[in-house]
């Protein structure tokens, strides 16, 4: 990273999702970003992305290209010719000066982004970058190498699977317990024991 560096274009199709999800995302609920009839009563000819959904597009094109590490410290934009729903805007970023200090460097990036209209956004962006020696590189990460084998992990073949569960075919049934079809009739149960004619003796 130094001054003079050129970052390479971000092309970004403007398309009415973008602008009302933009809007909504960032709580603006001017019915010029949503509302296409509205917006041609007060004079556009159609609805047209809000400041904030670009100065967040402004901010990605920086950390797309700067990585992970990149810290956004400021951004400053302007607006110019409307982004309308099936436009594209180009951003394009110049590296203008930069700072070094320990374990860091900040920079400050030059954006504009224009469309088939003209130029639709102008501004500056501050981003933080840790040193080359401070950063992070693959060598930290494991790789597939560093991880366990299969054969050292624990198979599922010592956990008790479904077959081991008794089924309802081990389960006792109705079909087991005598049913009254299967006790025997009043009329070979032993009789009741009577009193003698007459009376007790």
């Amino acid at each position: 990273m130094k001054p003079g560096e050129q970052l390479p274009p971000l092309e970004i199709p403007v398309t009415r999702t973008l602008v009302v999800a933009g809007a909504i995302a960032s709580r603006d609920y001017q019915d010029v970003h949503h509302d296409a009839e509205t917006a041609r009563q007060k004079g556009s000819p159609d609805i047209f992305m809000n400041i904030l959904t670009t100065n967040g597009l402004v901010g990605r094109y920086i950390t797309d290209h700067f990585g992970p590490t990149a810290v956004l410290r400021r951004v400053s934009i302007r607006l110019g010719a409307p982004n309308y729903p099936g436009d594209t805007m180009v951003l394009r970023g110049t590296v203008a000066e930069v700072a070094e200090a320990p374990g860091s460097a900040t920079a400050t990036v030059r954006v504009v982004g224009e469309n088939g209209i003209g130029r639709h956004v102008t501004g500056t962006v501050t981003v933080t970058l840790p040193s080359e020696a401070d950063a992070p590189s693959t060598a930290d990460v494991p790789s597939e190498a560093d991880a366990p084998a299969r054969a050292g992990v624990p198979s599922t073949a010592g956990v008790p699977s479904t077959v081991d569960v008794p089924s309802r075919a081990d389960v006792p049934s109705t079909a087991d317990v005598p049913s009254e079809a299967d006790m025997p009739p009043e009329a070979d149960m032993p009789p009741e024991p009577t009193a003698p004619a007459g009376g007790a003796a």
